[in-house]
This record gives C-alpha cells, structure tokens and sequence, in this order.
C-alpha cells in the first residue's frame, strides 16, 4: 500500500507540472489583416461523401485560399464525383505501395500536387472559419511545421462525456495546447487534422515517407521533424476550427480510442509511464470514491480533475454536461488506453496495415545544417542565414515525382526544411 501511495504521490507531480505549463499557453490563432503567401488546401479523402461537403463548402469560400485539392484515396463511394461538382481540384489517388498507410500515401500526392507556397493539409471532417487560413500562414513565419487544435463537435452527453475523459488523457500525460516552451522531440505533439507548412521544405524533408507506416502519422511526423531542428508548434485554433469527428460514444471509443495510446510513436518507457499517469491520477480517485474509500491524495485529484473538466468546456462547440460528468469516465478511458496500448489496431476502412517498418527518427543531417533557434517568449525564431538538413540518402520514396525533384532546397526568406485523432487515414 506504500508502495501505491508513492506512486501515486509521483503521478500526481506529474500531472500537476504539465498542467501548471497551462499558465503560459500562448495565444490562440486569430484573423490577421495581411494578406497570406498563396495558400493550397489538400484534403485526403477516402470515402467521405457523407461528409466532406461542408469542408469543401468552407475552404472554396474563403479568399486566402488559392486552390483547394482532394486526394480520392481510392474511394469505393461519390466522394471524387461531389469534390469535382463542388469546384475543387480532384487528384485521383494510385494504388498504396507496400509499407505504406493511406493517409500518407495520400497527402504525399497531395502536396506534390499544389501550387502554393504554403500547404494547409485538412480531414474531410473539419469546419474552418474565414481567417484560419490566414493564421496559420502568419504562424510560419516562426515555426516550420504548425497544427491547430479545434473545438469539438459531439452530439449527445455519453458521446462528450466519454470524449472529453479521452481527451484529458491526452492532457495528463502531455499538458495542454499551446506550449510556450518547445518540447523534447520524443513528446511533440500534433493534430493531423490541420497542419501548415512550407510545401517546398516539406518535399525537401520527404516527410510523408520517412513516417509512411504509421497509423499515428500526425506525431509521427512532428516528431521526425522536430529531432531534424524543425520547430513543430501546437496552437488552440480560437475557434477558427470545428471538428465533427463521431457520431456516437461507441464511435469515440472505436475510432479515437484505437489511436490515442500513440502506441507506434512512444517508447515502451514513456507507454508504461504514461499509462501509469493515467491509472493513478484519473482513474484510480474515481475507483475508490465509488467504493466510498477515497484517500485525501484521491479528493485532491479528483478536485483537479474536476477543474480539468471545466477548462475543457472550452474544447467544445457546444459544452454540456457530459465534459463535467466527463471524470466519471476515467477508468473506461485508461481501460481503452491499455488495451491500445497492448493490443494496437491497424486497420481502416476496409484496409489493414502490417506493423510499421519505419520509425519517426531523422534522416542523416549534413553536419552544422541542423536550425538554430533563439527561444524569445517561448516562441522560436530562426536566423536567416541557416542552411537546411540534407535530405535522406536513401530513397524508399515510391513515386518520386518531377514536383519533389525540383522543389530543392528553399532559401527564399530565409526558409529552412520544416513536418492525426488521425481521422481520414
């Protein structure tokens, strides 16, 4: 029993040191009045006609926006016919080589495909508001690869409820969006459902490939980047962003949960450390309050664990009950968590994926290529005058096309190489 005290003492400071960085978030991304670099939007897609209309609807609207591309990831429904109809630029997507998941595969044609000099890469299930895209670009002008957190989309109590207990998780073992500090490449992380970059320094770095087997491909990716010196930041969308990405609580816990142990992205240390976080600071208070034997470690928990809930409401389009009934839900989510976690799925609409042969490592860097950055408020700012990592030696890149080839490095500006709920794998 000691010895679980104790555990649980340091779980506790864990939580609490990731949650105290909440006091120096940085600010949200709001609408700029400068006019952005010329901006492509890719979106992958593979069967999304039941909703991508209104993404599509969004994106074409607005004005920042130069071209908008939908990759039809082999799609079996009307997904291609409704994007072309709409007015997009549809990419009809070749067969996925061997080692590769779909989502990458997909958005690697993608970019390859653009025209701008900036790529916002979006999910067929976001909203974006005028001025996201703006934002985003403005972001760039600091760091090399950015994502935006969105305020959530759920439909009833059970479905927020369970949502908001995954999402906490995701706080617990990481800290909350907006890190005002850049962190360890190994604990970078990013939303897969919106992320801007340069695309030139993205082809440069052959992202998508070096991470072409992961189902966690969004960290997967900030991660690679960020060990090769890019700096990867993860801001609050400030409601510029909606994400409707289930329709029920039992959704949630199918296609979230699957995802959220980042299982082919983290050590096996940082698994066991993480899952222990979760179990101890979050679900265990909730285990002994309902047999009426809570410890005062497990009241104080619970106490910020409810807290916790309360500054999630702001995650939500529509907060309800659910986020505050959310702690209840704690041992379910860390329940999942650990099944992921022991028992990964690599399956997606009608494909299955071999274990990944790849891991989110650099690519060998030319020696003094690697960016320099002076941290100033948190932030990162680059000097000019850095050259940019060689890309990788080997090519196990399937298609390299003439695009990737005369991309070549960016010097413009002084532009060095820069990088998924992963929902449109």
């Amino acid at each position: 029993m000691r010895l679980l005290t104790a555990l649980q003492a340091a779980a506790a400071l864990a939580v609490a040191v990731r949650l105290a960085r909440g006091r120096n978030r940085l600010p949200a991304l709001a609408p700029v009045g400068t006019a952005p670099p010329r901006v492509s939007v890719v979106i992958p897609a593979r069967d999304e006609e039941a909703r991508i209309g209104p993404c599509l609807s969004a994106v074409l609207a607005d004005p920042d926006v130069a071209e908008v591309i939908v990759v039809d990831d082999e799609s079996r429904d009307g997904t291609a016919r409704l994007a072309s109809g709409l007015g997009a630029k549809v990419v009809p997507g070749t067969p996925l080589p061997e080692g590769w998941v779909g989502k990458q595969w997909a958005l690697k044609q993608g970019v390859e495909a653009a025209g701008g000099d900036v790529v916002v890469t979006l999910d067929a299930d976001a909203r974006p508001a005028p001025g996201l895209f703006g934002a985003l670009a403005a972001t760039l002008g600091e760091y090399d690869l950015v994502s935006a957190g969105p305020r959530f989309v759920c439909g009833g109590t059970a479905e927020q409820a369970l949502h908001a207990s995954f999402l906490a998780t995701l706080v617990y073992r990481f800290g909350p969006i907006g890190p005002a500090t850049l962190p360890a490449p190994h604990r970078t992380m990013a939303n897969g459902q919106c992320t801007a970059f340069r695309r030139a320094a993205m082809l440069n770095a052959r992202g998508y490939a070096r991470v072409r087997g992961h189902m966690a491909d969004d960290v997967a990716l900030a991660r690679t980047l960020a060990a090769d010196g890019w700096a990867v930041g993860f801001l609050d969308s400030g409601g510029l962003l909606e994400v409707d990405m289930h329709d029920s609580a039992a959704g949630v816990w199918r296609e979230w949960g699957r995802s959220l142990s980042l299982r082919d992205v983290t050590g096996p240390g940082w698994q066991a450390a993480d899952l222990a976080v979760v179990w101890l600071a979050a679900a265990l208070p909730v285990l002994r309050l309902a047999t009426g034997r809570p410890t005062r470690l497990d009241l104080v928990l619970l106490a910020v664990r409810l807290l916790l809930a309360g500054a999630l409401r702001g995650s939500y389009t529509r907060p309800g009950p659910g986020v505050l009934l959310s702690p209840l839900l704690d041992p379910l989510a860390a329940l999942r968590l650990t099944r992921a976690t022991l028992r990964p799925v690599r399956d997606w609409r009608g494909r299955t994926y071999p274990a990944a042969t790849t891991t989110p490592r650099p690519g060998p860097i030319a020696t003094g290529a690697r960016p320099g950055r002076v941290t100033t408020g948190g932030r990162s700012s680059r000097d000019a005058a850095n050259t940019r990592p060689e890309p990788v030696t080997k090519d196990t890149d399937p298609g390299r096309s003439a695009a990737n080839a005369r991309s070549g490095p960016v010097t413009t500006g002084g532009w060095h190489e820069p990088p998924d709920r992963s929902a449109a794998r």
